[in-house]
């Protein structure tokens, strides 16, 4: 029942209410001693009963649709303001007759205010944000061409320089001794032979292959595979099919493209054995080479592919170990658990 049909049928009960008190007082004040006198007694031709019903009935009627078309746009205007203020406009502000419509045209101005200063502070919290990103990103550019600018200058330019000057004093030297002039040349040949491994790992920080829609195994072997062609070392590998979470695929494969990296640039190996299982609900990628290896405690903190790989194992909650001794290689693995969905159940 809308708010009209109320103030109507309100104003009517009350009309047809005030008519019964109008005879009850007419009939106490003047009693009669037939009622046939007042069935038959008109007013202007119309029957006195009759009349005092229709008049307070009609009057009723009138005042019940007044004061309901009244209260009714008194409603559509708080429902337009209301409909204003989930919209995030501005409400229109009128002149309130009503006390308590007034109270309640403050309120939703206050709520609108509030409303305005919680946008304005999470617009402010968003650009807050996007600045401490921009310039996070930049410091870690910043960082990464420094290091890398580091490592060049380490390892290719002083490797480059080295077999340039090396070629330098085999083309002034005067000595006709011949294997001599091979020994020299090997050297020369074993320098530029470094300083390409050194470029293709640095390759792999500058441009590290994602997988791109590729499982695990598959992005695995397509790596090793590629190095496998273009690197003068023994690569092998053993890689089961298994499936994991997307997050523990994309750390794994980024710790093993790490660990390559590494292998290439520093280990000065011969072979590189890459293992990929799954055992008793634990995934395990280990990378073994026959290089120079390092000592782990003093490079741990130092260098920047160890943290990696230790904080990429972390973050999904698995470990990194790195095992290697001077002259007896390396050996990194890393154990990842895998937890069970709801639903599964153990082999």
């Amino acid at each position: 029942m809308n708010i009209m049909m109320r103030h109507v049928i309100t104003a009517v009960l009350f009309s047809v209410f005030i008519s019964f008190m109008v005879i009850g007082v007419t009939l106490i004040t003047f009693p009669l001693d037939s009622w046939s006198l007042l069935i038959n007694q008109e007013i202007a031709n119309v029957p006195y009963l009759l009349l005092v019903f229709i008049i307070p009935v009609v009057a009723g009627f009138i005042i019940g649709v007044s004061t309901g078309l009244y209260w009714r746009q008194r409603l559509h205007r708080i429902d337009r303001q209301l409909d204003e203020l989930v919209k995030g406009q501005r409400l229109t502000t009128e002149d309130e007759p009503h006390k308590e419509l007034n109270t309640i045209q403050q309120r939703m101005e206050q709520v609108q205010e509030k409303f305005r200063l919680q946008a304005e502070h999470s617009q402010r919290m968003v650009t807050e944000r996007a600045n401490e990103r921009e310039k996070s990103l930049q410091e870690v550019v910043v960082q990464e061409r420094n290091r890398l600018a580091r490592e060049l200058h380490d390892s290719v330019s002083q490797q480059l320089f080295a077999a340039s000057m090396m070629m330098s004093a085999i083309n002034e030297s005067d000595s006709p001794d011949i294997e001599t002039g091979k020994q020299q040349l090997r050297m020369v040949e074993k320098m530029i032979h470094q300083s390409q491994l050194e470029m293709r790992a640095l390759l792999l920080h500058l441009r590290p292959v994602a997988l791109k829609g590729k499982s695990l195994q598959e992005g695995a072997e397509e790596l090793l595979l590629e190095l496998r062609q273009k690197v003068p070392m023994e690569i092998v590998w053993k890689i089961e099919q298994f499936t994991v979470e997307k997050g523990i695929e994309d750390q794994l494969f980024r710790i093993l493209q790490e660990s390559v990296s590494n292998t290439l640039r520093h280990a000065k190996a011969t072979t590189l054995e890459a293992l990929l299982i799954e055992r008793d609900d634990t995934v395990i990628l280990r990378i073994v080479d026959n290089g120079i290896g390092f000592d782990v405690e003093k490079v741990r903190t130092s260098s920047y592919g160890v943290q990696n790989m230790t904080e990429r194992a972390s973050e999904v909650g698995g470990t990194c170990k790195i095992i290697s001794l001077p002259n007896e290689g390396t050996r990194v693995e890393v154990k990842i658990p895998r937890l069970k969905k709801e639903g599964e159940n153990n082999d």
